[in-house]
This record gives C-alpha cells, sequence and structure tokens, in this order.
C-alpha cells in the first residue's frame, strides 16, 4: 500500500470559488485525506419551505435574465416582486 501522506497533493488553504472545490475532490478522495479530518457539530434548518410554482419558459427565461443584469439570483428576484405586489395590493 503506498504512503498516501507524503505523495498526496496539499488541499488548498483556499479556493477560489465552489467550482475549484468541487474539480479538487472530482479528483482527489477524501480518505488520502482522512488525518487532516476532524470531527464537528452542526445544525441543519429543516423547516424551510419551499414551493414550487410552474412558469412559462419563456417567462422563467426573461427573469433569470433580469436576475443576472441585477446580479441577484433568480429566486432572490422573484421574492423581491412578490413582496413589492403584496404591499401594494395590502394597502
Amino acid at each position: 500500500m503506498p504512503d498516501n501522506q507524503s505523495s498526496r497533493e496539499p488541499i488548498p488553504d483556499h479556493f477560489p470559488d465552489i467550482e475549484a472545490a468541487a474539480e479538487f475532490w472530482d479528483t482527489h478522495s477524501l480518505a488520502d485525506y482522512e488525518d487532516q479530518t476532524e470531527e464537528v457539530k452542526i445544525t441543519v434548518n429543516v423547516s424551510k419551505r419551499r414551493r414550487m410554482v410552474a412558469l412559462d419558459p419563456e417567462l422563467a427565461r426573461k427573469i433569470a435574465d433580469e436576475a443576472s443584469r441585477r446580479g441577484v439570483s433568480t429566486e432572490t428576484l422573484i421574492n423581491l416582486w412578490l413582496s413589492e405586489q403584496l404591499q401594494r395590493h395590502a394597502a
């Protein structure tokens, strides 16, 4: 069995983006870095619900384009617009 510790590439201290992290772990085995891992405890909020709403494909494309132009996610833009409309109609 080869000595994984002496022949392995080091884990980068920082990945520039999620794609770089995915590329690294797609080409490396976590088993080779087990000595660098530690147990952690996390809390996950699973109470948030998501609702799926069907959109006309052309409308969805236009919304995605506008969201991209504004530098926000499509989900964020839709939530913003719906909140604005609800506030207008609640008055």
